[in-house]
């Protein structure tokens, strides 16, 4: 159907035709003239759930290309529709939206806008850090969150987007911001802090996460857990064993993404362990996921037989 037909549907019928949202990949630039022209019209939540669909279709398409709609949708009047363009680039190179982002940070009335923004700014300093894109981009982006994040009327989950974000950081500061803000009193920095040792790759981090790991904190638990993963050490192995038999299972799944990320021998060891035990039945999919990540059995991978032996923690680190 003609394009201005295809943005009369998406706009005003009752429901958000997914198909039709592929239109808006790649747009010709007559066509794009049409939708940014016609988009300050939609109605608010059609506008959010239109931009929301398109962040989730980006997740699982890697053809798409709705970057050009997300960038326009910075200037959106609604917090919201900012927010889903934003969490839309978690997979972009574009090194040209970088300053519109920090701009976004530094000057959005909204905090939700400002935090979305900070988290944005993660990939590039990643991308930096993989030599994907120059490195000489990175200083700019960490001096936006680190002025961000010592912001004395900075609220609280923009500080914490800010260290998220920071912590994969290549900067003298800060080792020294995360381990502040895990030894402060507001747990939810403690979280992001945790989270920052993860991303920061750092084996110093170990002993904290272990300690972590048996938190009373549900919450501290999985995000310790994820952190340890992500460092990759092996001396975590043992904690995470232990977090393995407990009964919530968003803890228990973190354990197999953990032990995924690490990767050795042994924690493949603890995979094929689990994954023959009846006693992790709902825990199977993940570890076959995991497994074939992994790479360890390759075409075996179909052939896992998942009944077995019962299952001891202490096995498993044998």
């Amino acid at each position: 159907i003609p394009f201005s037909s295809a943005l009369d549907s998406l706009f005003m019928d009752e429901t958000v035709s997914v198909p039709l949202l592929f239109r808006l990949s790649d747009m010709a630039e007559a066509d794009f003239a049409l939708f940014k022209e016609r988009w300050p019209a939609v109605d608010d939540s059609r506008r959010r759930v239109i931009v929301r669909h398109l962040v989730d279709i980006s997740e699982e398409n890697y053809v798409v290309n709705f970057s050009p709609v997300f960038a326009f949708c910075f200037d959106d009047a609604l917090p919201a529709v900012r927010v889903a363009a934003l969490d839309g680039l978690w997979d972009q190179t574009n090194l040209r939206l970088v300053g519109p982002i920090i701009t976004l940070l530094q000057q959005d009335e909204s905090v939700e806008v400002q935090a979305a923004a900070a988290s944005a700014l993660a990939h590039f300093i990643l991308m930096a850090e993989w030599g994907e894109i120059p490195r000489t981009m990175s200083p700019r982006i960490v001096e936006a969150l680190l002025t961000a994040y010592d912001g004395v009327d900075t609220a609280v989950p923009v500080k914490r987007a800010a260290l998220e974000a920071l912590g994969a950081a290549d900067h003298p500061r800060i080792a020294t911001l995360i381990q502040e803000a895990y030894a402060g009193n507001d747990p939810d920095m403690r979280l992001s802090a945790v989270f920052a040792m993860g991303s920061s790759a750092d084996e110093r981090w170990i002993p904290d996460l272990l300690v972590a790991m048996r938190s009373e904190d549900a919450n501290m638990r999985v995000e310790a857990a994820r952190a340890a993963g992500s460092i990759g050490h092996e001396d975590a192995l043992p904690t995470l064993a232990h977090l393995a038999v407990e009964e919530d299972l968003e803890i228990a799944l973190t354990v197999v993404e953990a032990l995924g990320n690490i990767g050795s021998e042994k924690a493949h060891k603890m995979l094929v362990q689990m994954g023959e035990d009846e006693h992790f039945a709902r825990l199977h999919e993940a570890v076959a996921e995991a497994l074939e990540e992994m790479d360890w059995i390759g075409g075996e991978l179909e052939m896992l037989d998942f009944s077995g032996s019962d299952f001891d923690d202490e096995e498993l680190i044998a």
